[in-house]
């Protein structure tokens, strides 16, 4: 169902045929495309089919963002006007080109855009008439006290600014489409007033994979989102290299916050839920906090959502700690500058990268040869990617004329696309989905290739052939995590007392301990010398009373045991029991409590009884003392408790007879 719908504007390199007529014989906007027609493009994204939502249980009744979102509104009638009374074609631009910690890439952004403006005025512009960026500055005020200080700007147009910039290069500026921005903060601003406006939004560097997912019909993007990026990482290390207990390290703002969202949800659906993600501010340099935290939760394997500074602060704070983790890393983290600040840190560092940069396309040469001409640095991915993007966004309003709906119709209806970087295909949202590459540090330098979302068999699993050379991919340093989950925290000293209480905490908790079932149980601890007392904490009060009640049960009344009594509860009661050293026992079926490996929650069989559990932690007690610690250590041993027993991860082992 793919249509070429731009060959024929793509005849020259870096010229579009209608710039090269003469003035009086300008052909610009002379056939206008219709509206975009109604496709399907399925999966969506080219999610494969054991990464998407739910595909192990049902099917959906109906799926979203698989047909094109078309405008239906009157913009196309609106009178062309004559371009031999204007002095100049203007396109918005809005990113972080002034004071913001992302001025490198929005400079760079604007660069590969003004490029493209500038080979095209010099092809013949719009009719003789040349293109013109207005440009404005996206300011993050997020983020600029990390690099100003409590000096930075305060001028009241930072707030807002996002939108008021839209509206000033619509009205003021009567721009025919905006490019722009890096942030995705004030990509989502400006195309909400795109959609009051009526302009396109034509990005190259925003990887927020909500974008298009508004249904707002003006946008066009050529980077591929989050989402592709999040399952090309999540195929290669789990699928390909083997990898079992990843965890994360992301800068703490909207990058990063919604880059790893599809990450988690693809290593869930692989099975491997992520087993730690920390956070850092951005601007921060000292890693080694959130280091040693994921270090001590035994991961075999680190994704990293940052910039390449920050990049190679962590690789190289990960070199001197000793940690032999493999580490990938999002498109933003690999580059020319990781190489010169990580140095032999970064060996064997991954990520994803939109295109090959070392490709021998003589068009790509082409570009990179005027680039540096022009700007005198070799262009990466936000300087090319924007000149691809510029290119298709000028040649659509070539196509289309001067109206800003007809304008969307040119660049709705690209299908597929031949851009300097690469072939490109865009779904039925205008966004590229084209797999991503695979670019890996080995030797100093970076080589690339061609990665893919969909299952291969694992590379543990394919014997290399015997006449290749030694893949340039390296080895996991070690197995680890594969030995079960333990408490390696403080000793911890006995309870005084001559009577052991349990909390029991739950809905009608406080009911359940007085049922002949539970008052049995206790009794039978008591035959065998152990004295417990029973202390019920109903969670279906205020939820807020409830959990002061389980906190004031642990630090007040020193019980050395929880029986959790539902999903919800038993959460809650994990989450305390961490962080108070209290083993707790959960009735019920979720595993994700034992997936996060904390060594202080058991979950017992299905069809448990309260009483059951309730034999189950006497015997513990029976065993160890009354001493949380070895309580826990009790129930980790795989011996039988009352006819119960459990593996070290917490999960059920097969009941003693």
């Amino acid at each position: 169902m793919m249509r070429p719908v731009l060959a024929a504007a793509l005849l020259p390199l870096f010229a579009f045929a209608a710039w090269a007529q003469a003035p009086e014989h300008c052909s610009c906007g002379s056939n206008p495309p219709p509206p975009p027609a109604v496709r399907t493009v399925t999966p969506y994204a080219g999610e494969p089919e054991d990464l998407q939502p739910f595909s192990k249980f049902t099917t959906p009744y109906y799926q979203h963002y698989i047909t094109p979102n078309i405008y239906s509104g009157a913009a196309r009638d609106v009178l062309v006007p004559d371009y031999k009374h204007l002095s100049e074609i203007r396109i918005g631009f809005i990113g972080p080109i002034g004071n913001n910690p992302d001025h490198p890439f929005g400079e760079r952004m604007l660069h590969g855009v003004q490029l493209a403006v500038d080979e095209a005025n010099a092809a013949g512009g719009y009719g003789g008439k040349p293109f013109k960026l207005m440009l404005h500055n996206d300011y993050d005020n997020w983020q600029a006290g990390q690099v100003y200080g409590p000096d930075r700007p305060t001028d009241p147009e930072i707030w807002g600014a996002a939108a008021d910039a839209v509206a000033k290069m619509v009205y003021d500026e009567n721009v025919w489409a905006i490019f722009g921005s890096i942030s995705s903060e004030t990509t989502h601003i400006a195309l909400r007033a795109a959609l009051r406006a009526e302009v396109p939004i034509v990005n190259s560097a925003s990887t927020d994979f909500t974008i298009p997912e508004t249904l707002i019909p003006w946008y066009f993007t050529d980077i591929q989102d989050d989402r592709v990026q999040c399952l090309t990482l999540a195929r290669r290390i789990y699928t390909e290299v083997g990898l079992k207990r990843v965890g994360i390290l992301r800068v703490n703002n909207r990058y990063g916050r919604f880059g790893v969202m599809k990450l988690r949800d693809a290593s869930r659906r692989l099975g491997h839920p992520i087993v730690i993600e920390q956070k850092y501010m951005p601007g921060d340099t000292d890693f080694r906090h959130q280091l040693k935290v994921i270090q001590e939760s035994r991961t075999d394997g680190i994704v990293i959502w940052a910039d390449q500074q920050q990049t190679a602060a962590i690789l190289k704070q990960m070199h001197d700690a000793g940690m032999k983790q493999r580490v990938f890393g999002s498109h933003r983290t690999i580059g020319s500058e990781l190489l010169q600040l990580a140095g032999p840190a970064a060996e064997g560092f991954e990520a994803v990268y939109p295109y090959d940069p070392t490709r021998n396309d003589p068009r790509w040469i082409e570009f990179q040869k005027n680039y540096k001409a022009k700007y005198n640095e070799e262009p990466e991915q936000f300087a090319s990617l924007a000149y691809d993007a510029a290119q298709a966004m000028l040649s659509s309003i070539c196509k289309a004329g001067l109206n800003r709906a007809r304008i969307h119709d040119a660049m709705a209806d690209i299908e597929t696309y031949q851009g300097v970087t690469s072939h490109m295909v865009f779904d039925t949202n205008s966004k590229n989905t084209t797999p991503m590459f695979l670019a890996t540090v080995h030797a100093g330098k970076i080589t690339y290739r061609q990665a893919t979302m969909e299952k291969k068999p694992a590379v543990a699993q394919q014997a290399p052939p015997q006449d290749s050379a030694p893949s340039a991919t390296p080895a996991p340093y070690a197995r680890v995590g594969e030995d079960g989950v333990t408490y390696n925290g403080p000793a911890i000293k006995d309870t005084k007392g001559a009577v052991v209480k349990i909390a029991v905490f739950g809905p009608n908790a406080e009911e359940a301990v007085r049922t002949p079932e539970a008052l049995h149980a206790v009794q039978l601890a008591e035959k065998s010398g152990q004295h417990i007392s029973l202390v019920g904490i109903s969670s279906d009060a205020s939820w807020g009373k409830s959990s002061s009640r389980l906190v004031d049960a642990i630090y007040s009344q020193h019980v050395l045991g929880i029986i959790a009594l539902d999903r919800n509860s038993s959460h809650f009661a994990e989450q305390l029991g961490l962080k108070s050293f209290v083993p707790v026992l959960a009735l019920a079926t979720d595993k994700t409590l034992t997936s996060t490996n904390i060594p202080w929650i058991f979950r017992m069989p299905a069809q448990s009884t309260l009483d059951q559990a309730i034999a189950c932690l006497a015997g513990a007690l029976h065993n160890s003392g009354p001493n949380p610690e070895k309580i826990r250590g009790a129930l980790a041993s795989g011996q039988p408790m009352a006819g119960m027993r459990f593996q070290s991860t917490g999960e059920p082992a097969i009941a003693s007879q």
